[in-house]
Protein backbone atom coordinates (compact mmCIF):
# COMPACT_ATOMS: atom_id res chain seq x y z
CA UNK A 1 0.00 0.00 0.00
CA UNK A 2 1.07 3.50 -1.25
CA UNK A 3 0.76 6.46 1.25
CA UNK A 4 1.85 10.04 1.20
CA UNK A 5 1.98 12.83 3.48
CA UNK A 6 -1.04 15.71 3.59
CA UNK A 7 1.80 18.13 2.00
CA UNK A 8 2.71 15.62 -0.72
CA UNK A 9 -1.09 15.29 -1.56
CA UNK A 10 -2.01 18.65 -1.36
CA UNK A 11 1.16 19.24 -3.96
CA UNK A 12 -0.51 16.21 -5.75
CA UNK A 13 -4.03 17.52 -6.27
CA UNK A 14 -2.78 20.54 -7.11
CA UNK A 15 -2.07 18.88 -10.54
CA UNK A 16 -3.99 15.82 -10.80
CA UNK A 17 -5.57 13.37 -8.91
CA UNK A 18 -8.92 13.25 -6.59
CA UNK A 19 -9.24 13.21 -2.71
CA UNK A 20 -11.69 10.50 -1.37
CA UNK A 21 -12.98 10.79 1.99
CA UNK A 22 -14.30 7.12 3.01
CA UNK A 23 -15.64 8.51 6.84
CA UNK A 24 -19.17 8.28 7.08
CA UNK A 25 -21.20 11.53 5.45
CA UNK A 26 -22.01 12.95 9.08
CA UNK A 27 -18.06 12.68 9.84
CA UNK A 28 -17.63 14.41 6.59
CA UNK A 29 -20.13 17.22 7.26
CA UNK A 30 -18.21 17.94 10.64
CA UNK A 31 -14.72 18.59 8.59
CA UNK A 32 -13.02 17.20 5.94
CA UNK A 33 -10.18 18.98 3.28
CA UNK A 34 -11.54 21.23 0.80
CA UNK A 35 -11.09 18.46 -2.19
CA UNK A 36 -12.01 16.00 -0.85
CA UNK A 37 -15.57 13.79 -2.28
CA UNK A 38 -17.61 11.57 -0.06
CA UNK A 39 -17.64 7.80 -0.61
CA UNK A 40 -17.90 5.66 2.74
CA UNK A 41 -16.20 2.75 3.18
CA UNK A 42 -19.13 0.48 3.28
CA UNK A 43 -19.94 1.82 -0.31
CA UNK A 44 -16.89 2.10 -1.66
CA UNK A 45 -15.42 -0.24 -4.65
CA UNK A 46 -14.41 -0.56 -7.85
CA UNK A 47 -17.32 1.34 -9.45
CA UNK A 48 -18.22 4.06 -7.26
CA UNK A 49 -14.30 5.09 -7.04
CA UNK A 50 -14.45 5.58 -10.96
CA UNK A 51 -17.67 7.82 -10.60
CA UNK A 52 -15.86 9.78 -8.38
CA UNK A 53 -12.08 9.60 -9.76
CA UNK A 54 -13.52 10.06 -13.04
CA UNK A 55 -10.35 9.75 -14.65
CA UNK A 56 -8.65 12.41 -12.70
CA UNK A 57 -4.94 10.79 -11.76
CA UNK A 58 -4.23 8.78 -8.77
CA UNK A 59 -6.98 8.43 -6.25
CA UNK A 60 -5.80 9.81 -2.62
CA UNK A 61 -7.83 8.17 0.21
CA UNK A 62 -8.62 9.87 3.36
CA UNK A 63 -10.18 9.26 6.95
CA UNK A 64 -9.95 10.97 10.31
CA UNK A 65 -6.73 9.26 10.67
CA UNK A 66 -5.66 6.93 8.82
CA UNK A 67 -7.17 3.51 9.71
CA UNK A 68 -10.78 3.26 7.24
CA UNK A 69 -8.75 4.74 4.39
CA UNK A 70 -5.91 1.97 4.66
CA UNK A 71 -9.08 -0.65 5.11
CA UNK A 72 -10.27 0.57 1.69
CA UNK A 73 -6.99 1.06 -0.43
CA UNK A 74 -6.73 -2.83 0.62
CA UNK A 75 -10.53 -3.67 -0.77
CA UNK A 76 -9.30 -1.06 -3.91
CA UNK A 77 -6.43 -3.55 -4.33
CA UNK A 78 -8.19 -6.80 -4.03
CA UNK A 79 -10.48 -5.15 -6.95
CA UNK A 80 -7.59 -4.65 -9.41
CA UNK A 81 -7.93 -0.84 -8.29
CA UNK A 82 -3.99 0.50 -8.49
CA UNK A 83 -2.44 4.06 -8.14
CA UNK A 84 -4.14 3.99 -4.64
CA UNK A 85 -2.19 6.46 -1.90
CA UNK A 86 -3.59 6.88 1.35
CA UNK A 87 -3.31 9.91 3.06
CA UNK A 88 -0.90 9.77 6.39
CA UNK A 89 -2.69 10.99 9.33
CA UNK A 90 -5.93 11.67 7.67
CA UNK A 91 -8.13 14.74 8.15
CA UNK A 92 -6.96 15.54 11.61
CA UNK A 93 -3.30 15.84 9.89
CA UNK A 94 -4.54 17.43 6.99
CA UNK A 95 -6.47 20.68 9.62
CA UNK A 96 -3.12 20.45 11.78
CA UNK A 97 -0.77 20.90 8.51
CA UNK A 98 -2.90 24.10 8.27
CA UNK A 99 -4.48 22.88 4.61
CA UNK A 100 -8.09 23.95 3.07
CA UNK A 101 -10.85 22.42 4.83
CA UNK A 102 -14.53 22.83 4.94
CA UNK A 103 -16.19 23.19 8.20
CA UNK A 104 -19.81 22.09 9.14
CA UNK A 105 -21.91 21.05 12.12
CA UNK A 106 -20.16 18.88 14.81
CA UNK A 107 -20.95 15.39 14.88
CA UNK A 108 -19.87 12.51 17.09
CA UNK A 109 -17.31 10.35 15.88
CA UNK A 110 -18.21 6.50 15.19
CA UNK A 111 -16.01 5.74 17.41
CA UNK A 112 -17.19 7.81 20.89
CA UNK A 113 -20.56 6.41 19.33
CA UNK A 114 -18.71 2.32 19.80
CA UNK A 115 -17.62 3.63 23.59
CA UNK A 116 -21.10 5.21 24.60
CA UNK A 117 -22.66 2.17 23.24
CA UNK A 118 -20.30 -0.38 24.81
CA UNK A 119 -20.37 1.40 28.02
CA UNK A 120 -24.34 1.35 27.89
CA UNK A 121 -24.74 -1.90 26.78
CA UNK A 122 -22.40 -2.54 30.28
CA UNK A 123 -23.97 -0.73 32.32
CA UNK A 124 -26.95 -1.79 31.36
CA UNK A 125 -26.40 -5.54 31.81
CA UNK A 126 -25.30 -4.96 35.60
CA UNK A 127 -28.03 -3.10 36.85
CA UNK A 128 -30.42 -5.48 34.98
CA UNK A 129 -28.25 -8.16 36.40
CA UNK A 130 -28.64 -6.97 40.28
CA UNK A 131 -32.21 -5.63 39.88
CA UNK A 132 -34.07 -8.05 37.46
CA UNK A 133 -32.44 -11.69 36.87
CA UNK A 134 -28.34 -12.60 37.25
CA UNK A 135 -28.33 -13.88 33.14
CA UNK A 136 -28.26 -10.21 32.38
CA UNK A 137 -24.50 -10.47 34.14
CA UNK A 138 -23.87 -12.03 30.95
CA UNK A 139 -24.83 -8.88 28.32
CA UNK A 140 -21.28 -6.98 29.73
CA UNK A 141 -19.00 -10.19 29.41
CA UNK A 142 -20.42 -10.47 25.53
CA UNK A 143 -19.26 -6.37 25.54
CA UNK A 144 -15.94 -7.62 27.07
CA UNK A 145 -15.58 -10.16 23.97
CA UNK A 146 -16.47 -8.19 21.42
CA UNK A 147 -13.46 -5.78 22.46
CA UNK A 148 -11.30 -7.96 22.94
CA UNK A 149 -11.89 -9.90 19.60
CA UNK A 150 -11.91 -6.46 17.88
CA UNK A 151 -8.66 -5.95 19.47
CA UNK A 152 -6.98 -9.47 17.95
CA UNK A 153 -8.54 -8.84 14.25
CA UNK A 154 -8.30 -4.99 14.33
CA UNK A 155 -11.66 -5.06 13.00
CA UNK A 156 -14.88 -3.08 14.84
CA UNK A 157 -17.98 -4.64 14.11
CA UNK A 158 -20.65 -2.33 16.07
CA UNK A 159 -18.57 0.11 14.74
CA UNK A 160 -19.62 -1.13 11.15
CA UNK A 161 -23.31 -1.39 12.71
CA UNK A 162 -23.53 2.21 13.70
CA UNK A 163 -21.99 3.46 10.47
CA UNK A 164 -25.23 2.30 8.84
CA UNK A 165 -27.50 3.85 11.34
CA UNK A 166 -29.77 6.61 9.93
CA UNK A 167 -28.17 9.53 11.81
CA UNK A 168 -24.49 8.62 10.56
CA UNK A 169 -26.17 8.32 6.62
CA UNK A 170 -27.58 11.62 6.49
CA UNK A 171 -26.43 13.49 3.44
CA UNK A 172 -23.46 15.68 3.92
Amino acid sequence: MQTMTVKEAHETLAEKGCLIDVRTPWEFQEIHAKAATCVPLDEINKDTLSASAQGKGPSLLICKSGKRSSDAAEKLSREGVEDLFVVEGGTDAWHQAGLPVNTGRKAISLERQVRITAGSMALAGVLLGHFVNPAWYWLPGLVGGGFVFSGITDTCAMGTILSKMPWNRKSA
